[in-house]
């Protein structure tokens, strides 16, 4: 499929960019406090009508499918694996910015640096990350034989440290199955609308205003695990700042147009599914 693409600046469509990226909005409390509900009440119209507004995909929809569906018949060609990265475990900066075809995407970011290429997550478990690799004929990186356990305890280690006898017995047996011990079994539903509308430096900002609050009189278990938490929260809200940056995108600051609020979102979905071998990752 042939399709012409501008090589052109726009530039009357380009001045037209606002710069103001809270115009027109309602205010409200969230616009003192990261609240992402009170925005919603106060500025979204529930869309009770049909369908008939949508129209049917753009030719560069249509051309970036064609390439997509035969990368999918490539990867069923080579019996389910098109490629695998078995020298990199997984991380929000572990890859480059990847591209199914950079001149067609309008939204872009893929979970390695290129299309359908897996990444590996042993944190989850080591053993089946190693037993996946090895059944379709490829061998991890011979460090991760030393950090996986030797050095760094993965999910499935806990779990079966947690594991009672008789629950160890009964998962052997087969009594019980679908026991979280190889994956994370978890649901994460994360708020990654609030990346678009806040932009993560004011994030990072409400991070440090909430360890500032901790009680630091009070020391105890739970006060010590919520500070690291939140360190760790700043470190991965800066992981995705540096992830946009890869593609051309600033997330620091929070998205000026619809285009942008969607890219916005998206990174902060993408981030967060690099990062995570849970069961499941809504949107």
């Amino acid at each position: 499929m042939n399709i012409q693409l501008p090589n052109t600046i726009d530039i009357d469509a380009a001045a037209a960019i606002p710069s103001d990226p809270w115009r027109d909005f309602t205010p409200g409390n969230w616009t003192r406090e990261i609240d992402v509900r009170d925005f919603i009440q106060k500025n979204v119209t529930p869309w009770i009508g049909d369908a008939a507004f949508l129209v049917p995909a753009t030719a560069r929809t249509q051309a970036l499918w064609t390439k997509l569906k035969d990368l999918l018949q490539q990867e069923r060609d080579h019996g389910g694996v098109l490629e695998v990265d078995a020298t990199t475990f997984a991380s929000i900066v572990a890859h480059g910015s990847g591209y199914i075809d950079r001149e067609l995407e309008q939204i872009v970011g893929l979970q390695t640096d290129a299309p359908l290429k897996r990444a590996i997550m042993p944190f989850g478990g080591w053993r089946m990350v190693k037993n996946g690799l090895e059944a379709y004929g490829l061998k991890p990186d011979a460090s991760f034989e030393k950090i996986f356990p030797g050095i760094r305890k993965t999910h499935n280690d806990a779990v079966f440290d947690v594991y009672s006898p008789d629950a160890v017995k009964c998962r052997k047996s087969g009594i019980i199955t679908g026991l979280p011990d190889a994956y994370g079994r978890g649901r994460i539903i994360g708020d990654y609308r609030r990346v678009a509308l806040y932009g993560v430096a004011r994030l990072i900002a409400d991070k440090k205003e909430q360890a500032a609050s901790l009680d630091i009189d009070a020391l105890d278990d739970a006060v010590l695990r919520l500070r690291e938490e939140i360190a760790e929260q700043i470190r991965a809200l800066k992981e995705l700042v540096t992830m946009a940056k890869s593609y051309g995108f600033d997330l620091s600051k929070p998205a000026l147009t619809a285009r942008e609020a969607i890219q916005w979102t998206y990174f902060a979905y993408l981030a967060a599914v690099k990062e995570s071998n849970g069961a499941a990752m809504s949107l």
